[in-house]
């Protein structure tokens, strides 16, 4: 082994060390990050409210609910009898 190959050796080793394990870790770090804000992004992060209008997200379009949507108001609503008694008279 010459000087040169020691020489090419020290600057390969140094370089790995110095430059390409660290640049492997931060690329390891932010594909981390980017991999949990998908897993995020699809299951929790789009069915906010908050979350939907800041990024333009479509919303589902609310029905109105209806004024009768019970058995036991659509009776007390057709019951005459009932609705002519004094409110006053059960207090």
């Amino acid at each position: 082994m010459g000087f040169q190959e020691i020489s090419v050796w020290w600057w390969w080793e140094y370089g790995v060390i110095f430059f390409l394990r660290p640049l492997l870790a931060i690329l390891f770090v932010l594909a981390l990050i980017i991999f949990s804000w998908f897993i995020a992004w699809k299951t929790v992060l789009v069915h906010v409210p908050l979350v939907q209008e800041i990024f333009g997200l479509r919303k589902k379009p609310v029905k109105p609910k209806p004024v009768t949507r019970h058995r036991l108001s659509r009776f007390y609503n057709s019951n005459s009898s009932i609705s002519t008694l004094d409110p006053l008279a059960f207090s």
